[in-house]
């Protein structure tokens, strides 16, 4: 008997209901690379997701809202994050300390260029809120001196 639990699969309609977007967001992510098809295909040619795509497709979807991010920009942080998963497998399968300093080095320099994108967005973040504390400052001066003007 076996340990594996399987994983339920949807078809596209139910993924994109699932996480909320439109099934040719999916495809389009599936063309991009962004969602490797492990989408199994039926017999009908139907897309079947697993309960991990699902998971996957979730997470791309939360760090595009949450950074902002262009697609260019969600493909190579999911790249990256592509690469560190090798690594980690990488790591379990090797014993040298050679080898896994090698490993190491390699995931600093995956971590540094995702953490370079997200204080990017974080600088630009900073700006828009100094921009918007600055015109609201300016509103609260404008309403003061029109208050004072009442008769």
């Amino acid at each position: 008997m076996s340990t594996q639990t399987e994983e339920r699969t949807y078809r596209i309609g139910e993924a994109a209901e699932l996480v909320g977007v439109t099934t040719r967001t999916i495809r389009y992510y599936e063309e991009l690379g962004l969602l490797r098809t492990t989408a199994l295909r039926t017999k009908g040619a139907h897309r079947l997701y697993t309960d991990s795509d699902i998971a996957r497709l979730q997470e791309l979807i939360r760090l595009r809202e949450l950074l902002g991010l262009s697609l260019e920009e969600l493909v190579g942080l999911a790249e990256a994050e592509e690469a560190r998963a090798a690594l980690r497998n990488q790591w379990e399968e090797t014993a040298s300390d050679r080898e896994r300093l090698d490993i190491v080095k390699a995931a600093t320099q995956l971590v540094e260029r995702q953490l370079e994108l997200v204080r990017g967005r974080q600088q630009k973040l900073s700006e828009f809120a100094d921009e918007l504390s600055e015109k609201l400052h300016s509103l609260h001066e404008r309403e003061r001196e029109l208050g004072r003007r009442r008769p």
